[in-house]
This record gives structure tokens, C-alpha cells and sequence, in this order.
């Protein structure tokens, strides 16, 4: 007869035949014994979404724990909604286009059409749902599929969306704009329908945007058929950039929107002046000063238990990586990174305040912080020398946050654009607060992006005369707070006021 484990096991084998690559997986009850389906909730592999459906959770969450669900929303609703209306469905025209954006943030409810539809909103876990409207479907030219999701496409959606959409979801509007490459795209759309009031708006948002050439062709072409335009920008302020229009992710546009649209509200909330600094040396010793306090509050911010003891203890080199990987072998190994990883960052900082460009410097460097971090790893034999290579090779989610990192493929697109918005950026606060912020809306690597945004966001400190900042571990739920109203919200406003505080207290 099987033991407890061996029946565990069974079930858990059958589990993994519905696992994607990523480890998610969305089951309909009619799939699954109920044998294997009670023994999997019990011990907290799998949980139940409505009645009837269940996804992947992890045993060690505790109550309440969002980071699940949230990685398993999106493969949840496209299993979930072919099941109900087989491939006759599609997105709302608004959620289409943030779903063209690169804006996967998890909504508070998922926007549905099809001709199938009972205008039911049908809630889900964590205050969210699906309301599905009965209307009907694009066409066939107009209707696409992104990662599984059946959306308007692009121009159809940009056609279709209220005025409204430009001031509640600006951002996004503007990365799609921005992926228009010229009129022909669009104006067959416009002329079919003879939409004059559309086509007025969406020459003022090109026009916004700086695509002058294609709001003229848009208004010349509807005159010269017969059309009585007016020209009208649905935007309530205008950014300059230039945008990229080659065939690439869109979080590079979109990154650009965000630097932009984000730079006056940093400023305005940030309000500190640096100081001048020319004794390098001087700068260097009192980052040095701070290095055991900074280890024992950023370490802790990630979930490691440390102590400055420890972290001296490390830092001595009186360390042994071969010794069991218990929980204090691994806090021992996190605190040997990141002394490793601090003795670069302030070489960084030497090249910065020795007068090189700040994004130049952290552009070359920052590899070498990621991998002297996990370095230790590599020497216990947890990870592969192969895996501190570069940016991750998958998905990554964030434990609790409702925003979804671009995938591993645009990060080798939106990377590049950062650092070049900060080899360019001129301002300081700037380069501090909105660094921070787009590496961990980023998330290059699958561990270790929080530490690497607090080490550039302390490089951009020394390049603007600013001493070497300490996120305190007592200020994590705010600190996260701020950096998930900026991430999902689009608004950077808390965060430049978080930042700028800990800097005020660290001077005062």
C-alpha cells in the first residue's frame, strides 16, 4: 500500500503535466481526479480560483499571499475564457491597447466581449474579476492574438477608444501612438467608417507625440474626401521624445514615455540640492563607514535574516561557502555577495566622481555588481558560473505587486534604454529616483534587482553630490508601497518624496 509520500508524489506528477515552462498551470476540476485534487489543495500546491477551477500555489505561502495568483492571472483568463466562449471573445478596445503597451498589470476587472457574452461580472480571487459584455467582435483583419490574448489590434483600438482613454491611460496611449509607423496604417479605418471626430483626435495625438507628418496626412486626406475635420489633442500636456519606430519591444517607446511624463513630478517632489565634492577619497571612506548598516538594511529588505555581526563576521573573510546550505549558511552567503558587490559599486562611484558619465559608468559596470553578488553562489555550487551571465532567460514575478516585467526578450531592449536615458539625463534627482524605479519595473535578473536599483540609485547619488543613502528596513512597506503605486499606477510621486526624505534624515 503507498505511503502518505508516495500518494503525494503520485499527485504531484499528475500536477506537472499541466504546468507550463513557468510552473503555472490553470485546471478545470472535470480534469483532474478529485482524489488528486483534494490531496493537492490539502497541502497547498494547488487553490481554487471560482468553484470549479484551480491554479498552482506554493505550500510555503502564507495566508492572504498575492504573488500566485497574480503570476497566474493572465493564463488564467485566456484558459478560463476559450473554455466559456471557445476562441469567440476578445478584450475590451482600452485593455487591448494597454495589452499592446506592454502594460500586463493585473486589473481590478478584465474588460470582455463576445457575441456570447451574459453581462455577468464573474469575481475571482483578490477583489478581482471578469465582467463579460455581449457585443460584438472585431473582424477577422481586426481582431490579433498577443501571448494568447485575443485583442483588438492596434489600429482598430486606437479607433475605437473613448477620449477619455489619452488622459486615464496616457502612457499607453502614447507607446501605441508611437508604434504607428505612418498614416496608410490607419486611414483606411477612418475613411471606411468616415469617422471625422476620431480622425480629428487622432491627428491632435500624433501631433502631440511630434509625429507631425502623419496628423497632416491624416487631416489632408480626410478634407480632400469630402470630411469636415477638426483637429483636436485629447492629451492634457505635451512630452518631447524621440521615439523609436523599428520592429522592437514596446516597452522601449514606453520606458521613454514613462521618463519623460515621470521627470517633472520627480523634480517637483524632490526639491534637494547636492554638494560639490572634491576630495574623492574622503566621499569613498565615509561610503565605506555605512557599508555594515546598508548590508543589514538592504539584506533585510529582502527577506534575509543577517546581523551586523554576521556581516562582519563575512566581511573578515572567515567564511566557508562548502559548509551545509542551512538558512544561516545562505543569509552568510547573501552577506558575502553583497560585501563582494559593494567593493565594486564604490569603484563605480570613483569612476563617477573622478568625472566619467554616470549611466556610461553604471552601464558598463552593473554586470560585474550582479555578479560579484551571487558570486558566492557559484562557489557553493548553487548556481552555474553559466547562470551570472547576463539578464534572465524567463519570467519573473513580484511577490505580491500587481505589475508584470516585461518578458526576458524585451529586457535586452529596455536595458540599453535606460542607461541611455541616463547617460543623457541631466538632472540628478532624476537619474536618482527614476534609475531606481525602471531597473526594478525591469527586472533584468531573477534575484537581486531590489540591491542592484539601491546600489545605481546610490551611484546616481555620488554623481549628484548626495551622500550614500540607506533605505532603512523599518521603511520597507513604505519604500514598497511607493515603488507599486509607480509600477502599476504610473505615478511617481511618493517615491520621489520617500527618496528625497531619506536623504534629508541621512544629511540632518
Amino acid at each position: 500500500m503507498a505511503t502518505p509520500s508516495e500518494k503525494l508524489a503520485q499527485s504531484l506528477e499528475i500536477l506537472e503535466k499541466f504546468q507550463d515552462v513557468e510552473g503555472i498551470a490553470v485546471i478545470k476540476s472535470d480534469e483532474i481526479t478529485r482524489t488528486h485534487k483534494d490531496r493537492l489543495v490539502s497541502k497547498g500546491f494547488i487553490q481554487e480560483v471560482i468553484k470549479g477551477w484551480y491554479i498552482t500555489s506554493s505550500p510555503e505561502a502564507l495566508k492572504g499571499d498575492t504573488t500566485s495568483w497574480y503570476a497566474s492571472f493572465w493564463k488564467f483568463a485566456i484558459v478560463y475564457l476559450k473554455s466559456r466562449f471557445s476562441n469567440n471573445w476578445c478584450l475590451s478596445p482600452d485593455q487591448s491597447l494597454q495589452f499592446h503597451a506592454g502594460n500586463k498589470t493585473v486589473p481590478k476587472q478584465l474588460l470582455v466581449r463576445s457575441p456570447k457574452a451574459r453581462n455577468k461580472v464573474t469575481n475571482l480571487m483578490f477583489d478581482n474579476s471578469i465582467f463579460d459584455v455581449r457585443a460584438s467582435m472585431p473582424n477577422n483583419v481586426e481582431l490579433v492574438t498577443l501571448d494568447g490574448m485575443n485583442v483588438y489590434s492596434l489600429v482598430a483600438g486606437l479607433v475605437a477608444v473613448n477620449v477619455d482613454f489619452y488622459t486615464r491611460h496616457s502612457i499607453d496611449a502614447r507607446t501605441c501612438l508611437a508604434m504607428i509607423k505612418d498614416a496608410s496604417e490607419i486611414l483606411a479605418k477612418l475613411l471606411d467608417g468616415g469617422k471625422s471626430v476620431v480622425a480629428g483626435r487622432l491627428a491632435g495625438a500624433f501631433r502631440n507625440i511630434g509625429k507631425d507628418k502623419i496628423a497632416d496626412e491624416i487631416i489632408n486626406t480626410m478634407k480632400s474626401a469630402g470630411y469636415d475635420i477638426r483637429e483636436n489633442d485629447p492629451f492634457t500636456e505635451k512630452i518631447s521624445i524621440t521615439y523609436n519606430s523599428r520592429e522592437i519591444s514596446p516597452y522601449v517607446n514606453r520606458i521613454k514615455v514613462m521618463w519623460s511624463q515621470m521627470r517633472q513630478t520627480v523634480m517637483d517632489n524632490f526639491s534637494l540640492t547636492g554638494t560639490a565634492i572634491t576630495d574623492v577619497e574622503a566621499y569613498l571612506k565615509e561610503v565605506e563607514a555605512n557599508y555594515t548598516s546598508d548590508a543589514f538594511h538592504s539584506l533585510s529588505i529582502e527577506g534575509y535574516r543577517v546581523t551586523p555581526a554576521l556581516i562582519e563576521h563575512v566581511r573578515s573573510g572567515d567564511w566557508d561557502p562548502r559548509y551545509g546550505m542551512d538558512k544561516e549558511q545562505k543569509n552568510a552567503m547573501a552577506a558575502r555577495g553583497y560585501y563582494q558587490a559593494f567593493q565594486v559599486v564604490k569603484e563605480s562611484i570613483k569612476s563617477i566622481l573622478q568625472g566619467q558619465n554616470s549611466g556610461e559608468v553604471v552601464d558598463s559596470d552593473h554586470g560585474t555588481w550582479y555578479r560579484e553578488l551571487f558570486a558566492p553562489s557559484v562557489t557553493a555550487g548553487l548556481l552555474k558560473a553559466s547562470d551570472l551571465a547576463g539578464y534572465r532567460n524567463g519570467s519573473v514575478y513580484i511577490k505580491g505587486s500587481l505589475h508584470t516585467p516585461p518578458n526576458h526578450e524585451a529586457v535586452r531592449d529596455a536595458m540599453p534604454t535606460l542607461f541611455n536615458l541616463l547617460k543623457e539625463e541631466t538632472e540628478s534627482s532624476v537619474r536618482i529616483v527614476l534609475g531606481h524605479f525602471i531597473l526594478v519595473y525591469i527586472h533584468p535578473y531573477f534575484d537581486g534587482n531590489g540591491r542592484i536599483a539601491r546600489f545605481l540609485m546610490n551611484a546616481m547619488m555620488a554623481s549628484g553630490g548626495f551622500p550614500w543613502t540607506i533605505i532603512p528596513f523599518e521603511k520597507r512597506d513604505e519604500y514598497m508601497t511607493s515603488l507599486e503605486k509607480a509600477s502599476a499606477g504610473n505615478d511617481i510621486t511618493d517615491f520621489a518624496k520617500f527618496i528625497a526624505l531619506q536623504i534629508k534624515q541621512r544629511v540632518n
